[in-house]
């Protein structure tokens, strides 16, 4: 995203700060506007929604952020790239199926040994995916980066890379209420607004990469996820007793 300089502000104007528009317009104004424009018009949420990939509202899948309980599991995806690299974590509810992303990273043009650092500060102990061609690199090279960011000390495995099934399994998720993001997961639903297609249905690859370890991490990282270990340790009198191990 293009950086505002201090001399430039963005405001975000809705339906709520025009005086002139009664309740009972803007009720007929968003029954007539398709679900993926709504957040766009009505709340001034921008948005490149002609060709959406996901065509639901922001609001719907956007939470507050709240403490993850321990015996939730949880995983990782990483998408890499020189110019960005990103990476997204998710916790499911085992209760409801409900996958939340909790927390992102994002960053380029450094060396795999600094995102390691980052991702292990989240909890070496969680378990990751990563794409296997590795942005469009040979399979080969994927491999080689993937033995490279586990000799760094990550817990991580190829994922599968088959787009449009991987597209269609997140946006199972979105429609059904089953995968949320938190709020604070601002570069996550920056990408999420203007994800789309482009007039001949290709993916717009630009601007992506949050999308992509989302891809990954539902598809090959779910299955993946683990609860954080419990480590037995010896009291002063002699008895044991538990701690979790990690963050």
């Amino acid at each position: 995203m293009p950086e505002i300089s201090p001399s430039r502000y963005v405001v975000h104007a809705g339906w709520d700060d025009v005086p002139h528009l009664d309740e009972k317009t803007k009720d007929e104004l968003l029954r007539s506007t398709p679900p993926y424009l709504r957040d766009a018009r009505a709340k001034g949420i921008p948005s490149l929604g002609a060709g959406a990939i996901y065509p639901i509202e922001e609001s719907v899948l956007k939470v507050d952020p709240f403490a993850i309980p321990k015996y939730w599991p949880r995983g990782y995806a990483l998408d890499v790239g020189w110019n960005k690299t990103a990476c997204v974590w998710g916790a499911r509810d085992p209760s409801t199926d409900v996958v939340y992303i909790y927390t992102e990273y994002g960053r380029g043009e450094v060396l795999p040994s600094t995102h390691a650092a980052a991702i292990r500060a989240r909890g070496e102990w969680i378990p990751g995916v990563i794409d296997p061609a590795s942005r469009g690199r040979s399979q080969d090279d994927g491999t080689q980066l993937l033995q490279t960011y586990q000799d760094l000390g990550l817990s991580m495995t190829p994922a599968n890379n088959s787009v449009e099934a991987g597209l269609l399994e997140v946006w199972e998720r979105l429609a059904t209420g089953r995968l949320k993001v938190f709020s604070t997961c601002v570069g996550w639903l920056a990408e999420y607004r203007v994800y789309r297609r482009d007039e001949k249905g290709k993916i717009v690859k630009q601007f992506d990469h949050f999308m992509d370890a989302t891809r990954y991490l539902v598809v090959s990282g779910i299955p993946l996820f683990r609860t954080q270990p419990i480590a037995r340790t010896a009291g002063p009198t002699g008895l044991t007793g538990d701690r979790a191990v990690g963050y």
